[in-house]
């Protein structure tokens, strides 16, 4: 484990975190356990430059001040490792847990490579944690959400409490074409598709997924409901 603080190196940012050394880029899945800021993001282990796309993994107990931790989730000749987000179970109603120690789960995109029988597509998988974060496992029933598409990513998974009960919504895009879809689940294993929204304003081809289409949720105090807009 290392610590990044820009108090004593001179040429870090004050006020961002940076990773010890080699590339990083998105966040992904900023989540507060037990205390404990986690700063999820991705991460090229191996180099400077793009590539090996993996999850590196920092944590924090002001946010200010970052102590980065071994590779929480690593590529590997089947898969790397896109953008996605993460969520602490504290029901445990995906099972990776108990009630007593429910896990941190991560929801990501899984790349396929060409070594991959999926080879080409993008689709969502998990990994969990019962440690506080500090080892990771990929579930063995990855992908958990295949729509068969080279550009579906980007998973950002919240709780939701609504008069009918409460279920994990799952919010991704297929980015080519400036789709936001929306699926539901009661163990962020199984999902059921919900609505899809888009394409909105974006006209060109879309590379990347934020450039597509922009959403923010605004919670409703004291409450895990709120509204998109």
């Amino acid at each position: 484990m290392t610590t990044t603080s820009a108090l004593d190196c001179r040429y870090r940012p004050q006020h961002h975190y940076t990773a010890d050394r080699s590339w990083l880029n998105d966040p992904n899945g900023l989540v507060y356990a037990n205390g404990t800021y986690h700063l999820f993001y991705q991460h090229n282990p191996s180099g400077t430059v793009w590539g090996n796309m993996s999850w590196g993994h920092a944590t924090s107990a002001d946010l200010l001040h970052w102590d980065e931790q071994p590779v929480a989730i690593a590529c590997d000749e089947q898969e790397a490792i896109f953008s996605g987000s993460a969520v602490l179970d504290q029901t445990n109603t995906s099972g990776f847990g108990t009630p007593d120690n429910p896990p941190l789960v991560a929801i990501y995109t899984s790349a396929y490579s060409p070594a991959s029988p999926l080879s080409g597509r993008q689709a969502q998988s998990l990994a969990y944690s019962t440690d506080n974060g500090a080892t990771w496992t990929k579930y063995a029933g990855n992908p958990v959400l295949d729509r068969a598409s080279a550009d579906f990513r980007d998973p950002k998974v919240f709780w939701y409490d609504g008069d009918a009960g409460g279920y994990w919504v799952m919010v991704a895009v297929e980015a080519t074409d400036r789709e936001v879809v929306l699926y539901k689940s009661a163990d962020l294993k199984t999902w059921e598709y919900l609505s899809t929204f888009g394409p909105a304003n974006a006209t060109g081809e879309c590379g990347n997924a934020p450039t597509c289409l922009s959403f923010r949720w605004t919670a409703t105090p004291g409450t895990p409901s709120g509204s998109w807009w």
